[in-house]
């Protein structure tokens, strides 16, 4: 950015769980966070009524605006996929009176935050080529899968949004296809957001129970019934206090890594795979335990190709909030 010493933005990322919004001054792909607040996405009608009410709370002006929004953007309106929101940029730019507001891809908008990360706000999992360049890919599990791409212009990566999440489950071994059968009598379409999300935690936990013939323990169901299930059953195997929430764990990172690999192959990922969202960071130790890189680099003849992508895990829950103020920035910068 070289026209302006910096703008001033609101960024948003819209979740299915939280809604974050800041304003921020942007200056190329530094930040300067000014007001931050946190809301419950299921708590509020729409994002216009969260907007308005920190709009009532701080009195800020802005250039411009930009939101990541869980669900796919067209022509600058998204339907987000687990909230009943429709969000149209044009009526928020018109009711707020906001210079350009823009909506991307809650995915897309990671992949614009990554150049202000630091390097304690990344992980290393795999090393891979030192001088790798070239495209590289994003995939996160939290409430939802998100998938998405950057490509390589030859000077700098350009993020893309995808839907991959929803391509259909692919199974590898007998236990997989079980766990398939087993999605398939509750679902019509079992996706890949069924298995790697906090529900889909859930479901292989469920799954595991029923194929082993194990009984769910009275604390582990009375946990699971007065809080978040996922986190239970993700605390109950780091705490080894439940061997079937351990296997359940195991195999939820190590379909991570499977669906990761498949992501690096199908974008030639050969800048690096990025593992975002909120659920990788709470379970580093077992994604560092060697299942999900076993996975990630199963893959037949492709398996030195993929050992040259360096994968790193995104430490910094900000990463989404940063992306749409970096985008929202270059709007007004292109128009200069």
């Amino acid at each position: 950015m070289n026209s302006r010493s910096s703008i001033r933005v609101l960024a948003g990322d819209i979740g299915g769980t939280k809604t974050r919004l800041a304003v921020m001054d942007v200056e190329g792909n530094g930040l300067r966070p000014l007001l931050e607040k946190t809301y419950s996405s299921r708590e509020h009608a729409s994002l216009r009524a969260i907007v308005q009410d920190f709009s009532g709370q701080h009195e800020y002006r802005v250039e411009a605006a930009c939101f990541g929004i869980a669900g796919p953007v067209r022509d600058n309106v998204a339907k987000a996929t687990n909230l009943p929101w429709r969000i149209d940029a044009r009526e928020l730019a018109e009711y707020f009176n906001i210079g350009p507001v823009t909506l991307i891809n809650d995915l897309e908008a990671n992949a614009w935050g990554i150049p202000a990360l630091k390097a304690e706000d990344v992980f290393e999992l795999h090393e891979g080529d030192s001088t790798a360049s070239g495209n590289a890919a994003i995939i996160a599990a939290g409430t939802g899968l998100g998938e998405a791409g950057m490509y390589f212009d030859g000077q700098q990566l350009r993020p893309f949004a995808t839907e991959g999440g929803h391509a259909d489950f692919s199974p590898c071994g007998e236990l997989e296809i079980e766990l398939l059968r087993f999605l398939l009598e509750k679902h019509r379409h079992v996706s890949w957001e069924r298995i790697l999300a906090g529900s889909g935690l859930v479901n292989i936990h469920e799954f595991l129970r029923k194929h082993r013939k194990m009984a769910t323990p009275k604390w582990l169901v009375e946990e699971m019934a007065t809080s978040d299930p996922a986190a239970a059953i993700s605390r109950a195997a780091q705490e080894q206090t439940d061997r079937g929430c351990e296997e359940a764990l195991e195999m939820f990172v190590r379909l991570y890594g499977a669906e990761a690999g498949n992501l690096a192959l199908k974008h030639m990922a050969t800048g690096g795979v990025f593992i975002g969202g909120g659920i990788a960071p709470k379970i580093l130790a077992w994604m560092r335990k060697g299942g999900f890189m076993h996975a990630f680099l199963d893959k037949g003849r492709m398996r030195p190709l993929l050992e040259t992508m360096p994968v790193r895990v995104i430490l910094n829950e900000r990463t989404a909030l940063y992306g749409p103020a970096i985008y929202a920035a270059q709007s007004i910068d292109k128009t200069i």
